[in-house]
């Protein structure tokens, strides 16, 4: 999709995009393609494919969850700004987090930031399983997203324990799920959480089945989780 496809198809979504943020996705773009070429950040490069498997895929936990509810937020593994930074583009009074274990990705995410005008924008350093231990951290935010990062009874390890309780968890999943979601059961309830919705559609442009999976946060994580690094994708949680 073009971008003045993009904004019409969020428009029909009901979220409606100023001059201001589509050129703030324009330059978005830029950059991600001019930083592409010293570092890797995607396969992906060309403009359209980045609007509909970037951009859009990005905003869609926005379809089925209310954005303007919650105001810290936290991208675990959020390398390149996906989800993290369309959602910050498209709701900006988001306080917005981002967590990721290699540090050439927080040059950047703070270049985009500056760019954009971001503000509240804050990428951090670190390993998920360090970083969800540490009390500035653990369990203070308000929701918690994850995009194809690792299957979901890991993931839920690695994200889980940032969501306060009462909070959210919101996984965005790629096709054939039903045996993720069986695997992850005990994870997720080991860790505070319970499956609240899962949603399952098309990109449009015939660009693949998506899902997405929203989980509350209902009780404490216990301490002992998450694991020290490594440990749950070696010993995943099943």
């Amino acid at each position: 999709m073009n971008k003045e496809q993009f904004s019409e198809a969020l428009a029909s979504k009901g979220i409606m995009l100023s001059e201001r943020q589509q050129e703030q996705f324009q330059t978005y773009f830029r950059l991600l393609v001019e930083w592409n070429e010293k570092m890797n950040l995607t396969a992906i490069t060309e403009e359209e494919q980045v609007y509909n498997k970037h951009f859009y895929d990005s905003l869609t936990p926005a379809f089925f969850f209310s954005f303007d509810q919650v105001e810290k937020v936290a991208d675990i593994g959020g390398g390149a700004g996906f989800p993290s930074i369309p959602l910050k583009i498209a709701f900006p009074h988001l306080r917005m987090t981002i967590i990721d274990s290699l540090n050439k990705r927080m040059n950047f995410l703070q270049h985009v930031a500056s760019e954009l005008g971001l503000e509240n924008l804050s990428p951090v350093h670190g390993r998920a399983e360090e970083r969800g231990q540490d009390p500035a951290y653990r369990q203070a935010f308000d929701l918690v997203v994850a995009r194809a990062v690792a299957r979901l009874n890991v993931l839920s390890e690695y994200c889980l324990p940032f969501a306060r309780v009462g909070g959210h968890f919101i996984a965005l999943k790629g096709a054939d799920l039903a045996p993720e979601l069986n695997e992850g059961k005990k994870a997720i309830k080991l860790l505070g959480g319970k499956t609240k919705q899962v949603e399952t559609f098309q990109l449009p442009e015939d660009a693949g089945e998506r899902n997405i999976v929203i989980i509350e946060k209902v009780a404490s994580t216990p301490k002992g989780y998450p694991r020290k690094a490594g440990t749950p994708a070696k010993k995943p949680l099943i």
